[in-house]
């Protein structure tokens, strides 16, 4: 089985990595964390078979609607969840917008993104439960 990858783009703080890698993970999905728009731009270069993009509006170097954009321009099938608030302002070439700490719908979405990955794993996890009991 090949787990999905996707690449996680979210702010940078000091002594903290990425909560929504680790909501990712908990999924058993495969993610690449950047920490700005300009890594998430080359890591995406890098790491051209990703599965799909998480992104958070508020990125520091650039606008996050301009990192969608090249990424679009680069693959336009690639799909791209931006996170942001209900009221702000929306990036349009994303495929879908969330609200922030609502990490079940994140979850969610990803997961209807690649069924097929997500049944595998889901079985998987049902067989080691029943091995374990």
């Amino acid at each position: 089985m090949i787990r999905p990858c996707f690449l996680v783009v979210d702010r940078e703080f000091s002594a903290n990595i990425s909560t929504r890698k680790l909501i990712i993970e908990t999924a058993k999905f495969n993610v690449i964390t950047a920490y700005s728009g300009a890594e998430a731009l080359e890591t995406a270069e890098r790491f051209p078979a990703i599965d799909g993009v998480v992104l958070d509006i508020g990125l520091r170097d650039m606008s996050a609607c301009d990192v969608v954009h090249q990424l679009k321009q680069r693959n336009p099938k690639l799909p791209i969840v931006v996170i942001c608030l209900p009221d702000s302002d929306q990036c349009p070439e994303a495929d879908h917008h969330l609200g922030f700490f609502d990490p079940a719908s994140l979850l969610e979405l990803l997961q209807k993104l690649r069924p097929k990955a997500t049944e595998e794993i889901q079985a998987r996890n049902q067989a080691l439960v029943e091995e374990e009991n």
